[in-house]
């Protein structure tokens, strides 16, 4: 098998990106009429930071042995992961047009089905962390240096599989285990702390054994220091509470319950994008 030559993307602006993502957002919920862009424009940093900075990949071999893995578990997001592969060169930009139409293989909810770069299809919350879990352990067992990063939303901690798999994790001593909360604090009807209150949250990691960090999750700086292996513990898995906005980048959707499901269109539509710095349309007659 070709060895990549280059592993890291080290190269990249991950502030150009991010917005790149927000941008791409905005359009592909727009035009498939979809949801969750809220989701995603929290998500946009995160993703940046992993697919610029941190992750070992190769968009001309996405299959390549030694990648790092990546699992969105809140798979609603999926429209940021598929922004963040076309940036990478894994997929066309044109293709994300199409996300959530018929035929397309951009799903709403992400898929691995026929997209180069994904690893795992998720939708209903609480499953990719346990598969990360596992995909780490075997890659333990097969003495191979992967990575797997696996990034949970703060509604999707109110499930007990996670839980499951965080005690799994720690016990097995998966030190090759990076999660990122997507911590925003607003889920699909209300605030996170109506719902299910998480707090004391890093605690309740820290006492299940995991190293803990807690960054501002727009901070690139940040971001990237924690989610590097290397600011983990020998024989502990680790996870990075990035404290969030959701709807970060457009002021109406920020923290604001609505753009949970709410798709961008008309005036909004035109509104997000002078906000994220370009005019109408422009992304659907690129």
């Amino acid at each position: 098998m070709t060895q990549p030559s280059v592993f890291r993307a080290n190269a990249i602006d991950t502030t150009a990106m991010a917005l790149a993502i927000r941008r791409h957002a905005v359009d592909m919920t727009h035009l498939g009429k979809s949801s969750h862009v809220g989701s995603v424009l929290s998500l946009a940093d995160i993703l940046a930071v992993l697919y610029g900075d941190i992750m070992r990949l190769n968009p001309a071999e996405p299959r390549w042995i030694d990648r790092d893995r990546f699992i969105l578990s809140k798979g609603h997001a999926g429209a940021g992961v598929y922004a963040a592969l076309a940036e990478r060169g894994f997929l066309p930009r044109e293709q994300l047009k199409t996300h959530y139409q018929n035929g397309s293989k951009l799903s709403g909810h992400v898929s691995h089905k026929g997209v180069p770069g994904v690893e795992f299809s998720t939708g209903s919350l609480g499953h990719g962390l346990g598969v990360g879990a596992g995909m780490a352990l075997a890659a333990k067992r097969a003495g191979r240096a992967n990575r797997v990063f696996v990034v949970l939303s703060d509604g999707e901690c109110d499930e007990g599989s996670n839980w499951e798999a965080i005690m799994f994790a720690a016990h097995h001593k998966l030190d090759n285990l990076i999660v990122a909360v997507d911590y925003n604090k607003i889920q699909s009807l209300d605030s996170v702390a109506n719902t299910l209150a998480l707090e004391p949250f890093a605690d309740k990691w820290r006492a299940f054994g995991w190293h803990v960090a807690e960054v501002d999750g727009h901070d690139h700086t940040a971001l990237s220091t924690a989610l590097a292996v290397e600011s983990g513990e020998r024989g502990r898995p680790s996870v990075v509470i990035c404290h969030t906005t959701k709807g970060k980048g457009v002021s109406f959707m920020e923290n604001a319950v609505l753009w949970h499901y709410r798709t961008p269109q008309g005036e909004e539509y035109a509104a997000a994008c002078t906000e994220l710095g370009r005019a109408t349309g422009e992304g659907e007659n690129a």
